[in-house]
């Protein structure tokens, strides 16, 4: 994996964190319905076993998955992130301009951060791609899938 990915320290110690879990208490449990399925006899008829290898297969990938993930991490310092334009970890306050929904304000993080409960959103997504790089006063038309959001940013900042 060659991408970096931008990180919080937050962000990056949940990651860890569920490697960990994953490495110390998923994989032993895995490893004991396995057992458990094993014990049953015949595996060429064991639906249990398969099912149980199946779940053991899922898991090796997400632990790869996240290995990979926190091997290619960046962390951002907050501290260091300017607000002259939307980047990676500011926050925006957008004003509605079709009036629908007023005032917004989202914060752009890495796919693996985003939380659209939050107001965390992804540079990846439609609206994250859209706003990246643009500056105080500039209007924004992104296409989505359900049509056209048109805003204007009212203020960039970082929490």
């Amino acid at each position: 994996m060659s991408d970096r990915i931008y990180l919080t320290r937050d962000g990056y110690n949940r990651l860890k964190e569920d490697l960990h879990v994953l490495t110390t208490q998923t994989r032993k449990e895995v490893l004991e319905k396995i057992a458990e399925a094993r014990s049953h006899g015949d595996l060429s008829e064991n639906a249990e076993y398969d099912a149980a290898r199946e779940e053991q297969s899922q898991l090796e990938s997400r632990i790869v998955d996240l290995e990979n993930k926190l091997a290619a991490a960046t962390i951002l310092d907050p501290k260091q992130i300017k607000t002259d334009r939307v980047y990676i970890l500011t926050s925006v306050k957008l004003r509605d301009l079709q009036g629908e929904n007023g005032i917004i304000e989202y914060t752009l993080v890495s796919s693996e951060e985003s939380d659209a409960d939050l107001g965390k959103i992804s540079v990846r997504s439609p609206v994250g791609k859209s706003l990246i790089g643009k500056s105080v006063g500039d209007k924004v038309r992104i296409s989505v899938p359900k049509g056209e959001l048109h805003y204007e940013i009212l203020e960039i900042f970082v929490k």
